[in-house]
């Protein structure tokens, strides 16, 4: 039976099997644009009991102001940079995300963009589309024997390292919250280093930390003139975590070889003189943005919504404190 009081609302364009569920069994106002419309998105959130977004719906303290009947925040996707979460917990609503769903997706697009820029792929691509035949303009770099650099061995990190260790690249890492006997270590054979150490050691260094008020401009022109001048930048964590005014003035200085954003400081970025440079690779934020991952991730943000509003436990909550709610 259909429970029209109990209201969910979706502010971006968030479709799957699961949220067509959610609409047969309760009662789902769906806006896939209401995110670019913050006062009209304050009006909207009254009287509402679950709301569902990505990372586009700014979920901070002052919209939560108006969430007089809010319960729970189902985020599609593993950040919830785009959530005051302290500001959801003090008014005691969970917020749920999906941290591992899209992990492989995400995994499979940076080792896809590794050998892009070893590669040279998207100049050749273009080259023989002009016509041309330069092989020697396009020759590139193996990966075998190379070292990658991973910052951040979550849940991407790790499978990311698994796959460079396929391709014969020996592991280094970075991860303030693991230890040298860590799985993600042991299981990669990784070497865990300082954030110095595996910036100065690495041919690649991919980012896959979150965006906090400490990884915010993590990468900047001291840190990037720490890799080696052969080595590549890969981005497909969260766009602030790189300057990327730093990153084009150490590119045109040729201090490092290229780069590859799927994330940017601004989304979409509009102009950047990062966009005249042949050495950088970029894709829209599409790292997670597969058929599967988008299958998984929805549904799982889908049917944690659905137990909270049952009085169940979630499976994926990142604010452990607003459970008791689940008690009244």
């Amino acid at each position: 039976m259909r429970n029209d009081s109990s209201i969910i609302l979706i502010s971006e364009d968030i479709k799957g099997r699961e949220i067509e569920k959610l609409k047969s069994e309760y009662k789902v106002k769906f806006y896939p644009s209401l995110w670019k419309e913050p006062l009209k998105l304050k009006e909207s959130i009254k009287g509402v009991k679950a709301l569902i977004v990505r990372n586009q719906t700014r979920v901070n303290s002052q919209l939560l102001q108006y969430a007089d009947s809010l319960r729970v925040i189902g985020r599609v996707g593993a950040g919830v940079d785009n959530i005051d979460i302290s500001a959801a917990t003090s008014k005691m609503i969970a917020v749920c995300n999906t941290p591992e769903e899209n992990s492989i997706s995400v995994a499979e697009l940076t080792m896809g963009l590794i050998l892009a820029l070893a590669r040279k792929i998207p100049p050749a691509d273009r080259s023989v589309k002009k016509g041309e035949w330069e092989r020697w303009q396009y020759s590139g770099i193996e990966l075998y024997g190379k070292t990658v650099g991973i910052l951040g061995m979550g849940k991407i990190g790790y499978r990311v390292a698994k796959r460079a260790k396929a391709f014969g690249l020996k592991i280094v890492a970075y991860d303030e919250y693991l230890t040298e006997s860590s799985l993600q270590i042991t299981e990669c054979e990784a070497e865990l280093l300082s954030l110095e150490d595996v910036l100065k050691k690495s041919d690649i260094v991919s980012i896959h930390l979150p965006l906090t008020k400490e990884t915010y401009h993590l990468i900047d022109y001291s840190k990037l003139s720490k890799m080696k001048k052969e080595s590549f930048l890969i981005n497909t964590s969260r766009g602030k975590i790189v300057c990327e005014d730093d990153l084009f003035r150490i590119l045109k200085e040729k201090k490092i070889k290229g780069a590859a954003l799927d994330v940017r400081e601004k989304e979409p970025p509009g102009e950047s003189p990062l966009h005249k440079l042949e050495n950088v690779i970029f894709t829209p934020h599409i790292a997670a943005f597969t058929k599967e991952a988008q299958e998984r991730v929805v549904s799982s943000a889908a049917r944690d919504v659905a137990k909270m509003l049952r009085g169940e436990k979630p499976v994926h909550i990142v604010n452990r404190e607003a459970l008791p709610l689940l008690n009244h």
